[in-house]
This record gives C-alpha cells, sequence and structure tokens, in this order.
C-alpha cells in the first residue's frame, strides 16, 4: 500500500509521507513556464493536458508521496453560475450573492458536471500518469470557506461580508451554505470516481467562526460531506484542514468522521501529539516561511516535528501553502531532511 494510504489508515510509519500544500505553484520555475503557455490561471485550470504537467512537476523533481490535483477552490461558485475572473496581482473576483434571488439563480449539484469535466479528466489523466508508489489526492473547499467568497466576491482579511450575512439573515446565508455543500459532495464524489484515492477538504477560514458558529458551519458541513463520500465509496479516506480552529482541533476526527486532521503552525506539534493525534492521523505543519529561509533552522524544525509527531500516524506537510517567493532547493532540503539524508 503507498505510505500516505498507510498513514491515513491509522499506521504509525518510520518515515512519514510527505506532500506540500500548493507543491504545484509559482515557486517551481517550469509551473510558470506552463502557466504562461495556458495563458491565465483559469485557462491552465480547464485545460486537462496541462493541469496534468503542473501537477505532475513537483512529483517529477521532489518526489514527494502524493500529488494533489491541480484546480482551485473557486470553481465549484462557478459551475453553480457564478462568475469568476483573476486579476493579476490581486487574486480571485466573484459575482456576489446577498440575497434569496441570488441563491435560487445558481444551479443544482447535479448540473455542475459540464463544467467541470476537464477538472475530472485531469484527474483520470494523473491516475494513469503517476508513479505507482504516489497516491493521488482530490479536493474542495469546504462550504464556508467558499461562501466567504460568494458573499464578498474576493478575499477578505476577516471574511466580514459572510459574517455580517450570516448574522443578519440566516435563512438566505443557509440556503447558500446548503447549495455549496451538495455541490461539494458530487464535485468530490467525481473526482474519487475519476481515480483520486483521497480527498481533502480545504476550510481555510475556519478560524474565523467562534462558538457555536464553528459547529454549525465548519464540522457540521464536514460531518456530512464525509459521511456522504464515505456512503458512496466504503473506505475512503479523507482529510479535513479547519485552518486556525486552535482548541477546536481537538475532537475533529470524531465530530467529522475524517480519517486525518490537518493542522496550520499556529499549534505545536508537541500539542498536537498530545492533544489531536491520539485519535488518528494528523497532518502538518512546518512554517511555510521556511520555504524561504531554508538553513540550519529549517533543518531542525523538519526534525522536530518529525520526532514530536513520531508515536503515531502522521503525513509530513506545511501548516499552510508554499508562497512563491519560496526557493525549490529548500524543499528538497527538507525531503532530504525527512528522510535522512542530511548529515546530523
Amino acid at each position: 500500500m503507498k505510505t500516505l494510504m498507510r498513514a491515513l489508515a491509522g499506521e504509525t510509519l518510520p518515515v512519514p509521507p510527505i506532500w506540500m500544500m500548493r507543491q504545484a505553484g509559482r515557486y517551481l520555475p517550469e509551473y510558470r513556464a506552463t502557466r504562461a503557455e495556458a495563458g491565465d490561471f483559469l485557462s491552465l485550470c480547464y485545460n486537462s493536458d496541462l493541469a496534468t504537467e503542473v501537477t505532475l512537476q513537483p512529483i517529477r523533481r521532489f518526489g514527494f508521496d502524493a500529488a494533489i490535483l491541480f484546480a482551485d477552490i473557486l470553481l465549484v461558485p462557478q459551475a453553480l453560475g457564478a462568475d469568476l475572473w483573476f486579476v493579476t496581482g490581486e487574486g480571485p473576483r466573484l459575482s456576489t450573492i446577498t440575497d434569496q434571488a441570488g441563491v435560487d439563480a445558481l444551479k443544482g449539484p447535479d448540473d455542475i458536471h459540464d463544467t467541470l469535466a476537464p477538472v475530472y479528466q485531469t484527474v483520470r489523466n494523473l491516475a494513469g500518469a503517476l508513479p505507482s508508489e504516489t497516491a493521488l489526492i482530490g479536493f474542495a473547499g469546504a462550504p464556508w470557506t467558499v461562501a466567504t467568497y460568494m458573499v464578498a466576491g474576493r478575499g477578505t482579511p476577516d471574511q466580514g461580508p459572510a459574517h455580517a450575512l450570516k448574522d443578519g439573515n440566516r435563512p438566505v446565508f443557509d440556503a447558500l451554505m446548503a447549495r455549496i455543500e451538495a455541490a461539494t459532495v458530487e464535485y468530490l464524489d467525481m473526482q474519487v470516481q475519476a481515480g483520486a484515492e483521497t480527498v481533502k477538504l480545504f476550510d481555510s477560514w475556519a478560524g474565523s467562526l467562534k462558538g457555536d458558529d464553528f459547529q454549525t458551519y465548519a464540522v457540521e458541513p464536514a460531518a456530512r460531506i464525509v459521511a456522504e463520500l464515505k456512503r458512496r465509496h466504503p473506505g475512503l479516506p479523507v482529510i479535513a484542514f479547519p485552518r486556525e480552529a486552535g482548541e477546536a482541533y481537538v475532537g475533529f476526527h470524531a465530530a467529522t468522521g475524517a480519517d486525518c486532521v490537518a493542522v496550520d503552525d499556529s499549534v505545536s506539534a508537541e500539542w498536537v501529539a498530545e492533544n489531536v493525534q491520539p485519535h488518528g492521523c494528523v497532518q502538518g505543519n512546518l512554517k511555510s516561511s521556511h520555504m524561504v529561509t531554508g538553513g540550519q533552522a529549517l533543518i531542525d524544525e523538519v526534525r522536530h516535528i518529525r520526532d514530536a509527531l513520531s508515536n503515531g500516524p502522521h503525513v509530513f506537510n506545511l501548516g499552510h501553502g508554499i508562497t512563491p517567493d519560496a526557493d525549490p532547493d529548500n524543499v528538497a532540503l527538507m525531503i532530504e531532511t525527512l528522510r535522512e539524508r542530511v548529515p546530523a
């Protein structure tokens, strides 16, 4: 069995499997060349051949234990009928949804597949092209995080527009969340049918949910999505990432049914080992800045995290996505250190 799948199944391995969030991306010169060929980011996402190529690039270069589908969490809103475009240097923009009419105008969950068909083809391509030892991860954004973009029309520092709609018009917000949740199930189901061996649910803005809202809008949607995917695909392992959940990481495995909980770098590896890892596989949590600065500090921290989490199932990863200013040589050093190819 592939090392990633063994860890997700709860096995403690002498060397944890490793992959990296955003491992296909702008820090790699070969990615930049392929994106230039595609013309723009969305064209790259929807060109199955080129999306396959950029997904494979970090596998060829570094030999990660897993590849993650190259796509974007905002393809689901676009498939539901939202306008989506990317502004160079500023990021994504969406048409906003702030009332019931906007929700009612969205497509149903069964009507998203024509738009997303190229993504499913990318998964099929990858399932046939990856090395036999490399696992294939599909993914989607969690409903709360996707909703924050659909309400605001862009990323915001505090997800304020989504909180305002949630607090000011709960029925409309709940209707939007339900539409996103249903589409997310269909999207991930199709990725699995196309060859994804595990899927990850990215809730990048979960940390802005407090108290009962965290339970209602982070835990419960994840639990329903996981349950339905496992009903359709018995044995499918699911990774959940409620970023910046803090103390709410504790119990997230049991509350959602996730096989692995990814943790960010705001919590220590020792805390994770004591409070989260006893309940299942954990993923994380090297600071992304080490991919920029490198050096002995990187070596020391890789060893520290590996050792702190060595008594339970662990997938080594960053605490968030790699940044465009990262040095590929530091990625290689991280992997070499984890696999003990660097002298102590």
